[in-house]
């Protein structure tokens, strides 16, 4: 029985992916007319000291990782990661779209001042992903949409420890004082949670307290939304859940307002005469190459030994073909993919165009994806593999 969190969770994805799309459409076309400077003089204005851009990245990005966090945390407990036999298969195929892509970039980057990109085509935007595999319809069954989020959710969490690892905050060096003081914050969250405080706003005048001093840590401040996220209650009583209301109540602004500015602050990407013609230089082709073969090959290969091993089982309808073809689906980096370039570099040329071949990449990989799943599922769904 699929959870009633779970089907609103997939349904907001989608109609949140869709909305990116548009978004992202439209932030591209006016980067590229008359508007162009009004609209990138629209990101920097400054406020509180800091441009509007930064504000959304730094800000309002620590809230889309806490929901991150709180649905880790429900798939850990209640979901597709609750027992080891179920968790097995996405953590091998999320290893696989991780390791494999970054090895690409890292295979093409190495010994450019490039190579720490390695983190961009590792990751999974699964907004995206999930808008493009329900357009397929019926024809695709519940377990391989049930796979493909997990293996998703899982991929984001990889993002998350390869950012809190690899990306600190290149403008602060790292400050134990303020790295501890937000420990320290965090460990009473935790200790209110197992006195069973239900109360949202000290959870919330905690997390504000621990994004705070992580900002000025020199880790990269959306961390701690996934952190507070793990001191949230949880109650596998959904109607006693204050973790599971806190995540209904994020979904719509996160997929409708959070998601849309990110898209729209950080595509606004002008396309100059002969832009694509940098496509063979290390940093594009690293990008391209690892999201979009990168991520069906290590997807598909981990799978496969997983299973060969006899780890786990491929779920009913899920065969080798459909793993492969999620695979593809896996390669649209976009939203993950786009903020780890933000962290790895800090020439705005590098940055400009890892962003251009991550909307290449994407847009390729999701074609390919809703193409080839069309031709291999039937609109009746055969489950025989």
């Amino acid at each position: 029985m699929v959870s009633k969190l779970f089907q609103k969770f997939f349904h907001s994805q989608t109609s949140g992916g869709i909305t990116l799309i548009f978004c992202t459409i439209f932030s591209l076309i006016i980067a590229n007319s008359m508007f162009a400077k009004s609209y990138q003089s629209l990101w920097n204005i400054d406020m509180f000291g800091h441009s509007f851009a930064h504000w959304i990245n730094d800000g309002l990005m620590a809230i889309f990782f806490f929901l991150i966090g709180l649905e880790l945390k429900r798939e850990i407990f209640v979901g597709e990661l609750s027992n080891v036999k179920k968790a097995i298969l996405p953590i091998f195929a999320a290893l696989g779209g991780m390791l494999v892509p970054a090895g690409i970039f890292a295979t093409i980057n190495m010994g450019t001042d490039t190579i720490n990109g390695f983190g961009i085509p590792m990751a999974t935007d699964i907004a995206f992903a999930v808008a493009i595999i329900t357009m397929l319809g019926k024809r695709v069954p519940l377990s391989l949409k049930i796979f493909l989020t997990a293996l998703a959710v899982i991929d984001d969490l990889g993002a998350i420890v390869v950012i809190a690892l690899f990306y600190p905050n290149p403008e602060l060096p790292l400050d134990f004082t303020q790295f501890g003081i937000a420990v320290a914050v965090l460990a009473v969250l935790g200790v209110m949670n197992k006195l069973k405080v239900k109360s949202i706003v000290p959870y919330i005048i905690g997390g504000i307290i621990v994004w705070w001093f992580m900002l000025h840590s020199g880790i990269h401040a959306t961390i701690a939304g996934v952190l507070v996220a793990f001191t949230i209650p949880f109650d596998k009583d959904d109607s006693k859940s204050l973790s599971y209301k806190v995540q209904e109540a994020l979904h719509i602004p996160v997929a409708f307002i959070i998601l849309p500015l990110f898209a729209l602050a950080n595509t606004a990407i002008t396309i100059e005469g002969g832009g694509f013609s940098h496509f063979s230089l290390p940093l594009a082709s690293g990008i391209f190459l690892g999201l979009v073969i990168g991520k069906p090959l290590g997807i598909t290969l981990m799978t496969w030994i997983a299973v060969k091993m006899g780890l786990c089982e491929l779920p009913t309808a899920v065969n080798f073909k459909r793993v492969f073809g999620v695979g593809m689906l896996g390669g649209i980096g976009f939203t993950m993919s786009i903020f780890v370039s933000m962290l790895a570099f800090k020439d705005p040329a590098y940055i400009n165009e890892a962003k251009l071949m991550i909307l290449v990449a994407s847009v390729t990989a999701a074609l390919l994806g809703f193409f080839y799943l069309k031709t291999t599922l039937t609109q009746r769904q055969d489950y025989s593999d």
